[in-house]
């Protein structure tokens, strides 16, 4: 990977050891407080410093990486970055060692009579055009797809929305965000009108209370719970971790409640209801700024394909709320969640305690839900209740798991039906997205066509011909992963894979690019505090690899698109980002200019008269506010927000006699996603080679299995065969098992349901039934 200097060697050994370290840190999460890494880099002249933020998550920590004769040689913290304030967690640490594999992909390969043949970059556009011109020709524009995420930079879902949405005119494009945020976008829309979180990180600095919603922060977020820990040392601050299961992040809280899966939707409505029934509501607020609904229930679960549904919104009183609650009382709801009536009234007591700050955090747990999209609004129904939201240190916040699943997914719009400013579905908005991408309003087509899963089954029928799938990896992310496998393998189906290393999903590709990797081109990131970060290129890409903007650029060129994409290659991104900001001019969504970008380690929107908006909706900080009150939700036309009457509904498919257990999916701190990178970071790789099924303790010792021991797990859609771990990293409730899903040769999500949530369509990872044996 790097060169023998003496620097290089004592780097490394330096580095190896403070992986080790901070791994073991992270088994108890407050050791994270001292940043020891700078001290122990190299102190060497020639590492010339720039800044970035990190590849992974979407916390966005600002790092300086250190570059020496062409290569990234080290990373320390960004101390300028208010995200972070110079600290990085293990992955952050490593992330330069992702780029320097040997397996990486430098030359396009394509597949001839089943082997993959190298050929040059020029050649292999030139067969994705072709493939698309002939594809569009022989099935129609709808045949055609891109499939991205929040990987994405900016320019990079920019691009691919006007190449598909404004050129070709189809809006087959859409991003695992959908199977991560899809029902935190559902959620803020629903609930505000508008997507993405009101508050900020600062909110950590002033919060009393952290309620963590299923949500393993530890792990996770380890930076920003570090930022919790802090806050508990030097004020007092609570921390409470809801879960289903016992991690490193209730073994650091200062309680821990766990519930049965899917019953958070009733412990919400049962907070409620005690806010309610103590007198608790914060009138005044709640008659100025709030509105109350409800819409259909009994949806269903998207099982089918061609799957619809569509809510209808019926507004209802206050006294209708209450009586709805009637049924959520504490003790009925301890009956179905098994939380008891007293930690209700506990978790209760401190939203309704005007004199306490509470902080709501959540990401995969509420969202990743049959019922996300209302999990999300009963979150912003307790806070809006209380009049806790839009202040400092008040704040309902939904975290991201991708470093630009805000900023390429929510704010680009890379979804089938969104647009960079608006829906497609909306005449004014499709008329001004074409005004910009200088195209023929009728181009864009005003009705959506596939969401994630339902683009997979459509690539299985055949409707879908031709996917290009970028910096993502849907062969080992998808549920009931099989049939969407199986469906590549299809007659007269064309994969493209864009991507830097090899993975179950270039494996199912006919034509693979060598993609440039983070630093290796220019770009921006987004998020989830709206901060959108600029990166510049630092280090040249291997072989003819080659940025996915770019690769983009050149095929809407080869499709006969000059006029649109008239970007030049030196420029690029600072075109496409400038093109880009007059989607969103507004008060509402500025983005800051790419100079300030340039010049600073980050900058949130809206950006209006030269300064971030830290807390949106709150005329004290938010220019956008402009109906004379203290808050203004103008993302809904009156200005109000909503609180959702949204009912417990039981999961798609819950244990029993066949299959008695609950299966849960989710990640570790050592790995990021999939793996396909930190699995090729020596230090992390060795810290967790591999996969595992975590078992309550009662039931490994009932079905005599122990650490190691193999264990076979069963579903409707399959069987794998995985070692178990009992009381180690995280300790499921009796009746449950934990798998996380990074090892690429034990695909959890073989096993897993592709039921999802009927407004996100986000899939539910972590409910399915289970059966489980000794191998």
């Amino acid at each position: 990977m790097y060169t023998s200097t003496t620097n290089r060697r004592s780097f490394i050994k330096k580095m190896a050891a403070l992986s080790a370290m901070t791994a073991a840190a992270t088994m108890f999460p407050g050791i994270l407080f001292a940043n020891e890494q700078e001290e122990n880099l190299p102190k060497n002249n020639n590492l010339n410093w720039k800044k970035t933020p990190c590849r992974f998550c979407g916390v966005g920590c600002g790092v300086l990486v250190g570059i020496e004769n062409g290569k990234a040689v080290a990373v320390k913290g960004d101390p300028k970055s208010s995200v972070n304030k110079g600290l990085c967690c293990v992955k952050g640490y490593h992330s330069v060692m992702a780029m320097y594999a040997k397996d990486r992909f430098t030359k396009p390969l394509v597949k001839k009579n089943g082997r993959y043949v190298e050929t040059s970059m020029e050649e292999a556009l030139d067969l994705i055009a072709s493939k698309m011109k002939e594809t569009i020709k022989d099935h129609g524009k709808d045949s055609v797809s891109i499939y991205g995420s929040g990987q994405w930079t900016i320019p990079d879902g920019y691009v691919a929305s006007k190449l598909f949405k404004g050129c070709i005119g189809t809006n087959n494009v859409e991003a695992n965000a959908r199977l991560c945020m899809a029902s935190a976008v559902t959620g803020f829309l629903t609930s505000f009108g508008l997507d993405e979180p009101m508050g900020c990180y600062e909110d950590i600095d002033h919060a009393d209370v952290f309620v963590l919603w299923g949500n393993n922060m530890a792990e996770m977020h380890p930076v920003l719970f570090s930022r919790l820990l802090d806050q508990r040392l030097k004020r007092g601050a609570k921390i409470i971790d809801f879960a289903t299961r016992t991690t490193r992040t209730s073994m650091a809280a200062d309680k821990s409640i766990l519930f049965l899966p899917q019953t958070d939707l009733a412990v919400a409505n049962a907070i409620c209801y005690e806010i309610i029934k103590n007198g608790w509501v914060n009138n005044l607020f709640v008659e100025k700024h709030c509105n109350f609904s409800k819409g259909l229930t009994n949806m269903g679960y998207g099982l089918e394909d061609h799957y619809s549904f569509k809510d209808k919104p019926e507004k209802i009183s206050f006294d209708d709320f209450k009586k709805f609650l009637e049924q959520y009382t504490p003790e009925k709801v301890e009956k179905i969640s098994g939380v008891s009536a007293k930690d209700i009234k506990y978790l209760a007591s401190f939203y309704g305690d005007p004199n306490k700050k509470v902080m709501s955090l959540w990401c995969m747990g509420p969202n990743q839900h049959s019922r996300g999209t209302w999990m999300n609004n009963l979150i912003y129904n307790i806070h809006l209740l209380t009049g806790k939201i839009s202040s400092p240190g008040n704040s309902p916040f939904s975290l991201t798991g991708q470093p630009s699943a805000c900023g390429t997914v929510r704010e680009v719009g890379t979804l089938t039906h969104k647009l960079p400013h608006g829906v497609v579905a909306n005449k004014e908005h499709r008329e001004f997205a074409a005004k910009i991408w200088d195209v023929p309003v009728e181009n864009i087509d005003p009705k959506p066509t596939y969401h994630t899963v339902e683009m997979f089954r459509a690539l299985d029928r055949g409707d879908i011909r031709f996917m290009w799938i970028q910096v993502t990896n849907p062969m080992v992310t998808m549920p009931k992963l099989k049939r969407y496998r199986d469906a590549t393998k299809k007659e007269g189906r064309f994969i493209v894979v864009s991507d830097i290393y090899p993975t179950p999903t270039t494996d199912i590709a006919d034509v693979i690019l060598p993609s440039a990797m983070w630093i290796e081109r220019e770009g921006m990131y987004g998020n989830s505090e709206r901060r959108t970060q600029y990166f510049e290129q630092m280090v040249e890409p291997p072989g003819e690899a080659m940025s996915d903007t770019w690769q983009l650029v050149e095929v809407a060129k080869r499709l006969g698109f000059e006029k649109q994409f008239y970007y030049k290659k030196e420029t690029h991104i600072e075109e496409i980002y400038a093109e880009y900001r007059k989607h969103h001019a507004n008060k509402k969504h500025n983005m800051a200019p790419i100079e300030v970008l340039k010049e600073n380690p980050g900058m949130q929107w809206p950006y209006v008269d030269g300064k971030p908006t830290k807390w949106r909706f709150n005329s004290k900080y938010d220019p956008a506010c402009s109906n004379g009150e203290e808050f203004h939700f103008y993302g809904k036309k009156d200005g109000k927000a909503v609180i959702w009457q949204r009912p417990y509904e039981p999961a798609a498919e819950s244990p029993d006699a066949e299959y008695p257990y609950w299966l849960c999916t989710g990640r570790v701190i050592e790995h990021w996603h999939t793996g396909s990178m930190t699995r090729r970071i020596p230090v992390l790789n060795r810290a967790m080679p591999h996969g595992y099924v975590e078992l309550n303790p009662d039931d490994a010792k009932r079905l005599q299995i122990k650490t190691g021991d193999k264990v076979k797990l069963t579903t409707r859609r399959g069987e794998m065969i995985l070692p178990a771990a009992i009381n180690q990293r995280g300790i499921p409730a009796p009746m449950q098992v934990f798998v996380p899903f990074f090892d690429e040769s034990m695909l959890i999500n073989d096993l897993t349901l592709d039921s999802f949530c009927p407004i996100s369509k986000e899939p539910d990872y972590k409910k399915c039934a289970v059966r489980v044996e000794k191998a």
